[in-house]
C-alpha cells in the first residue's frame, strides 16, 4: 500500500512540473518574454526544473501540437517562428471562423456568462491603465475563448479556440516595440456591445476590423539573440 501510495505521489509531481513547463514557456512566449527561434534545449530544461528529459519532451510535445514550439530531429526544439504567408492564412482563417461565431453567438449569452464578459473587459480596461502588461495579455485571450466558448455551434468553436492561441502567440512574436499588447479599448467593448444586443453582422464586423488592426502591426522581425532561459522561466 505505502509503495502504491508513494508511486502515485510521483506521478502526481511528474505531472505538475510538466504541466509548469507548458505553462511557464506558453506564458513566456505570449508575453514576449522567449522570441521566435529561442532555442529550449531538453537538457537545460530539466536541470532548471530538476526532472528528467523524458518530462521536459512531453511538455514540448504538447507546445509542439500547440504551434508554440517547433520539434526538430536531432536539434533542440525552438520557438516557433510562423513565415508572413502562415501568418496571413491565419490571420485570413481567424476571420472568417470568428465572424460566423460571432453571428451564431449574438443574443445567445446566458445573464451569467454576460456578466463574466462585462468582467473580463473591466478587468481588461483596468490592467491596461495600471502597466500589469502580462495580465492584460493573458485577460485578452479569455475574452475570445469565452466568447467561442458560447458559441451554439462547438465544432465551430474548437476551431477558433486553436485560431486564437495561434494568432496571439503570432502577434506575441511579431507585433510593434512598445506596443501594450496591441490595445485598443473600444475594440473588445464594440464586439461585447453587439453580442450583447444581439447584432451579428456587427459583432462580426468590429471583431474581423479588430484582427485588420492586429494584423497590420505585425514586423516579422527575429530576434537571434541568445536568451537567459533560466532567468526568464524562473521570473
Amino acid at each position: 500500500m505505502a509503495q502504491t501510495t508513494s508511486r502515485a505521489s510521483k506521478t502526481k509531481r511528474t505531472t505538475q512540473t510538466e504541466n509548469q513547463i507548458y505553462d511557464s514557456i506558453r506564458h513566456a512566449v505570449l508575453t514576449q518574454k522567449l522570441p521566435s527561434g529561442a532555442r529550449l534545449p531538453e537538457l537545460t530544461l530539466s536541470e532548471i526544473y530538476g526532472v528528467n528529459r523524458s518530462v521536459v519532451r512531453r511538455a514540448l510535445v504538447r507546445l509542439s501540437g500547440d504551434h508554440i514550439i517547433l520539434m526538430r530531429r536531432n536539434q533542440s526544439a525552438v520557438v516557433a517562428h510562423p513565415t508572413r504567408e502562415e501568418t496571413a492564412q491565419l490571420f485570413d482563417a481567424r476571420r472568417h471562423v470568428e465572424a460566423q461565431v460571432m453571428r451564431k453567438t449574438a443574443g445567445q449569452l446566458s445573464a451569467s456568462a454576460r456578466a463574466e464578459i462585462e468582467s473580463m473587459v473591466a478587468a481588461e480596461h483596468q490592467t491596461h491603465d495600471e502597466g500589469h502588461h502580462d495580465d492584460r495579455i493573458h485577460l485578452s485571450l479569455h475574452f475570445h475563448e469565452r466568447l467561442a466558448d458560447a458559441c451554439p455551434n462547438q465544432v465551430l468553436a474548437q476551431i477558433l479556440q486553436e485560431l486564437i492561441l495561434r494568432t496571439s502567440i503570432t502577434v506575441a512574436l511579431y507585433k510593434v516595440p512598445g506596443m501594450a499588447a496591441c490595445y485598443r479599448a473600444e475594440d473588445h467593448r464594440g464586439i461585447a456591445d453587439a453580442i450583447f444586443d444581439g447584432d451579428g453582422e456587427r459583432a462580426a464586423q468590429r471583431a474581423c476590423e479588430h484582427l485588420d488592426y492586429l494584423e497590420q502591426r505585425l514586423t516579422h522581425a527575429r530576434n537571434d539573440a541568445e536568451v537567459d532561459l533560466s532567468s526568464i522561466l524562473n521570473s
